[in-house]
């Protein structure tokens, strides 16, 4: 079976009855699992290598994270390694510190974070994270008493 025969089996549209095949996007799948030594690296390696659609494997020890490209669903390169390596994995839980309005706050900081990162927690109205944009009464007096721009200003400094 040749490439021409693939092609017009993909694009035949006689069989109406006959879904046609959704393809896959090429993804970069980043997942953390903790990797204490090679045996425990060559393990996760093996446990991606044979899936269908994996491009290539990049697994980083140091900051317990795995990266696989290629052809493949995230949710599916996560049960497979949790099921052929018995390791807790979870999708890669942090975003580049600078991506964060207020990398210190409650939920976001994490001290386990691999230097540069922090966890990405979404942003709403309701958490906690937001309301530190908002100043509050006592914090605008005193960070005003002591201001350049108050000529009622302080002149400890």
């Amino acid at each position: 079976m040749g490439i021409l025969d693939h092609l017009s089996h993909r694009f035949d549209f006689s069989h109406k009855s006959r879904k046609m095949k959704k393809l896959k996007e090429l993804q970069t799948v980043e997942i953390k699992v903790k990797i204490d030594c090679e045996g425990c690296e060559r393990k996760i390696r093996r446990s991606v290598e044979g899936m269908k659609g994996v491009s290539s494997i990049d697994i980083d020890p140091k900051q317990h994270k795995l990266t696989v490209i290629g052809y493949v669903e995230p949710r599916k390169v996560l049960s497979r390694v949790i099921r052929r390596t018995g390791k807790k994995a979870e999708i890669w839980p942090y975003v580049p510190y600078g991506e964060v309005d207020h990398p210190y706050a409650p939920g976001v900081y994490d001290k386990k974070a691999p230097p540069g990162y922090v966890r990405n927690v979404m942003m709403n109205n309701d958490s906690k994270a937001s309301n530190l944009a908002r100043a509050s009464s006592t914090e605008v007096k005193y960070s005003t008493a002591f201001s350049d721009e108050n000529p009622n200003a302080c002149a400890v400094m």
